[in-house]
């Protein structure tokens, strides 16, 4: 029995940790109100405590329409609310009881910041109730459309969903192209390359990729490493300090994705680019490209060309589209296969 016992004790940790493996957590993100203040240039009329010690954890932006009536079923506190014409001057409509019942409904779920926008004059029971609930009051000269859709910008980046993968991202002729493969195939070596003609480096060995809209995303270095790259046989160098601040960028769109791996003299690579090649980051479709290794391809010419025909394609131009048309061949009976490409990305 005691050995039973032994035995069972020691499985715990082992059948806990592969649970712990299965289940993936939600990881909700947060951003500072001192942040969000600076970025879109805010005015402050109150503020109950420091900026850095409020914190905003929804992207999206509450005006209240339905909510000055008395109807809060669907009413988010933990969005930013913004006032701008159309709601101060309903609250001007009101009667002072009514202002106050309504708007201390509102504000006793203590939203994050009220913005007012146009630097209107708000209603003397509007500044009563965030003081009376701690609510940060800010104010900007700023329409209310053009408020509403740079703070909605501004929060999807800081917001989005994110991961952070192996790999190096770089800029090539203004698209954003992630190298990745196995450790040791050749990435920081390459990219050093693509430094040296002209390409900008964003990230190197760890890129945090966020999805910042249904169709983009954005990959950047995290602050603890940015412009650094590590190379076997010299160690970790500084890329803005050995090649200016013209050689690096904070965060880039990625467009393309390389798959470096060692040649196999038994795999039938791509050789006309009819068919097409992709893989999925979180949930977003980025198409792949897979170029062998071997000694005398340069890589960094060949990024650069994959580069300007990735482009191309999106432009609507392809260039083995058109030698099958110049040889007289019917596109119609081609068709052209995408093929999924798990890269664990």
């Amino acid at each position: 029995m005691n050995a039973e016992n032994g035995l069972a004790a020691r499985n715990v940790p082992q059948v806990a940790a592969r649970k712990s493996r299965c289940i993936e957590l939600p990881t909700s993100y947060s951003v500072s109100l001192d942040k969000v203040i600076k970025e879109l240039s805010l005015e402050t009329v109150y503020m109950p405590t420091s900026p850095e010690k409020i914190f905003i954890t929804s992207k999206d932006v509450n005006r209240p329409g339905l909510e000055l009536t008395g109807f809060y079923d669907y009413y988010d506190p933990t969005r930013i609310m913004i006032f701008g014409n159309t709601e101060t001057a309903y609250l001007h409509t009101q009667s002072v009881e009514e202002r106050v019942r309504v708007l201390d409904a509102i504000f006793s779920k203590t939203p994050p910041a009220v913005i007012i926008a146009r630097k209107l004059e708000p209603p003397p029971e509007l500044l009563q109730m965030t003081r009376k609930y701690h609510v940060p009051m800010l104010t900007t000269p700023e329409p209310t459309s053009s408020l509403v859709g740079a703070l909605v910008a501004f929060m999807n980046v800081e917001l989005a969903p994110r991961i952070t993968r192996h790999g190096v991202l770089v800029e090539v002729y203004g698209e954003g192209v992630l190298i990745v493969g196995d450790s040791g195939v050749g990435k920081s070596e390459t990219a050093i390359e693509l430094i040296k003609r002209g390409h900008r480096l964003i990230a190197d060995d760890a890129v945090e990729i966020r999805r910042v809209s249904a169709k983009s995303l954005v990959g950047q270095a995290p602050s603890n490493i940015r412009h650094f790259i590590e190379l076997r046989g010299i160690g970790i160098i500084n890329a803005r300090r050995i090649f200016g601040i013209g050689a690096v960028k904070i965060s880039e769109k990625i467009d393309l994705v390389i798959n470096l791996e060692q040649w196999d003299s038994h795999k039938v690579y791509d050789r006309m680019g009819i068919d097409s090649e992709y893989t999925e980051i979180l949930g977003i479709k980025v198409p792949v490209l897979t170029i062998p290794v071997k000694p005398g391809r340069n890589l960094a010419v060949i990024i650069e060309v994959a580069a300007m025909n990735n482009r191309q394609k999106k432009m609507g131009y392809n260039a083995a589209q058109e030698l099958l048309q110049s040889l007289g061949m019917d596109l119609s009976t081609i068709q052209e296969q995408e093929t999924k490409l798990d890269l664990d990305l």
